[in-house]
Parts: structure tokens; C-alpha cells; sequence
């Protein structure tokens, strides 16, 4: 009994250190890739291999950002207390669980197709490299936006082994999405980057350019999907998706402009959602027209 209790505190401190329900922020944008590429259902074996593959190279991402990151948490208060920085997960853990996943990541992309397997390593190297671009540029955010922007190319490259014009015009969305709610997250450590000559936009720019910056950001990322929408010739369901997603990217930058306090809100839920609806939208549409 006592066995099973380390078992599972073990795994929920593995949950919390790779904080695995924010999955949800790239999942969506994966199946959609799929979904638009196979004109409707893919099969239940990509499905699982997409699912393996999405859950693996976020895993990898995660636990390199949290080893490279130990100390960098221990002095922030809002991290101080993340199994990484309080002990609960040693370095050498968080080490051999990220070289797990990028074995596993490699081995799926294998059995998926020839360019999966070649694009694998490539990928896995954008993901690494978040975690260390802040000790030097202010394009971390960006780098972020890459990562997650590379999922819906992973989808539409596991049904067809090629990638078309529409899969990317997607994930320069995600790309924008994304990099412009990290700008908003990245608000409230404006003053311990500053204090710790970490690059962020807000602590070199200020709150009053971020928050410009992402909203220019997030503006990318409608023009962006409309673009998608567009060249995949989807139809009117798609664009609802687009017009709702521009709608709650609106509400969230209200909330942050109103009270920073919110961001939380803010990051997690509207932009959790939003991924779900537009994914659902689109595949109203796909199988509606």
C-alpha cells in the first residue's frame, strides 16, 4: 500500500512538473491538421500515434525547460515551489524522463513515415531550445510560438507526408497565438527578469509595449487562420471558428488590460477553450461540407 502511495505521488509530481492538462493548447491544433488533411476521420492508429507524439514532444519540451531551469525557480516565487525547484523531482529524474520521451517521440515519427522520422530530431531541437534562449534574447516568446506552431505541420505530415501551402499559414497562427498569450503570461515576471537580466519583451520594453505587442500578435494570428481557412477551401463553419477565436483573443486582452492580476484566468481558460472550439468547429465543417 505504502508502494502504491509513492507510485502515485511520484506520477502527480511528474503531472505537476510538466503541467500535462496544458496538452490541450497543441492537441487541438494537431487533429486539425489531421482532420483538414484526411477531408474527415484519419483511422485509430494515427490517431493514437498522434496522440503519443503530441504527448512525448510536449513531455520532452517541458522537462528540458524544467532541468535547464532549476535554479532560475528556486529564486522566483511563483516557481519556487514547482517539483523541479523544491526537490520533489531531482535533476537526474527530469533528465531521464526527458531522453525517454525523445526516444519515444523518435521511435513513433519512425513508424509514421520516412519525412516524420527525418523531421523528428530537427523538432526536438526547437523545443530544446526555448528553454535557453531567454539568457540571451527577448525572442524567447517567439521560439515558444515555433514550438507549439510545429504541431499542426506534425499532423498534416503523419496523414500525407508532404506539407501543403494551408498547413502552414495554420501554424503561423498558432505560432502568433501563442507567442501573444506568452507575452501576456510573461507579465508577471516583469520585475524578477529585470532583477535577473533574464530577456523577456516585458522587461526590457515595459507592460505598455507587450501588451501592443501581443495584441499586433494575436491580430497575426486571425489574419493568419482566415489565410487557412482560405486555401484549405473549408467552409462557412470554419470561418465562425475564425470570427469566435478573434472574438475570445479580444476578451482576453481585455481582462489582462484590466487587471493583471487575472492573467491566469486569462492564459488558461480562454485560450484552452478557444483551441477546443476552433478545433470542433473545423470539423463541423469539414464533415458538414
Amino acid at each position: 500500500m505504502i508502494l502504491w502511495h509513492k507510485i502515485g505521488q511520484k506520477i502527480a509530481d511528474f503531472n505537476e512538473l510538466v503541467m500535462f492538462k496544458h496538452s490541450i493548447f497543441s492537441l487541438p491544433f494537431i487533429f486539425v491538421a489531421m482532420v483538414v488533411s484526411a477531408d474527415g476521420w484519419f483511422g485509430w492508429e494515427l490517431l493514437l500515434l498522434g496522440v503519443l507524439c503530441a504527448i512525448s514532444a510536449r513531455n520532452f519540451a517541458m522537462g528540458v525547460n524544467r532541468y535547464a531551469d532549476v535554479e532560475i525557480d528556486k529564486l522566483n516565487p511563483r516557481t519556487a515551489t514547482r517539483p523541479n525547484a523544491d526537490g520533489r523531482v531531482s535533476r537526474r529524474s527530469i533528465l531521464v524522463f526527458s531522453i525517454v520521451n525523445a526516444l519515444i517521440f523518435i521511435a513513433v515519427a519512425y513508424y509514421i513515415n520516412s519525412l516524420a522520422f527525418m523531421l523528428s530530431v530537427p523538432i526536438l531541437i526547437v523545443l530544446g531550445a526555448y528553454s535557453y534562449f531567454k539568457r540571451f534574447s527577448s525572442l524567447a516568446h517567439m521560439v515558444l510560438g515555433v514550438s507549439l506552431g510545429l504541431a499542426p505541420i506534425a499532423g498534416v505530415v503523419a496523414v500525407e507526408s508532404y506539407i501543403p501551402m494551408w498547413s502552414i499559414l495554420l501554424a503561423l497562427g498558432v505560432m502568433f497565438w501563442v507567442a501573444g498569450f506568452d507575452l501576456l503570461y510573461s507579465l508577471q515576471d516583469i520585475e524578477f527578469d529585470s532583477a535577473t537580466s533574464l530577456h523577456s519583451i516585458p522587461s526590457i520594453y515595459g507592460a505598455k509595449a507587450t501588451l501592443f505587442i501581443s495584441a499586433l500578435f494575436h491580430l497575426n494570428t486571425t489574419i493568419f487562420w482566415l489565410l487557412f481557412v482560405v486555401a484549405a477551401n473549408l467552409g462557412v463553419v470554419a470561418y465562425v471558428a475564425v470570427v469566435l477565436s478573434a472574438i475570445m483573443l479580444m476578451v482576453e486582452h481585455k481582462i489582462v488590460r484590466e487587471d493583471f492580476t487575472k492573467i491566469d484566468r486569462a492564459f488558461f481558460t480562454i485560450n484552452g477553450y478557444l483551441g477546443v472550439l476552433f478545433f470542433i468547429l473545423i470539423v463541423v465543417d469539414v464533415w458538414l461540407f
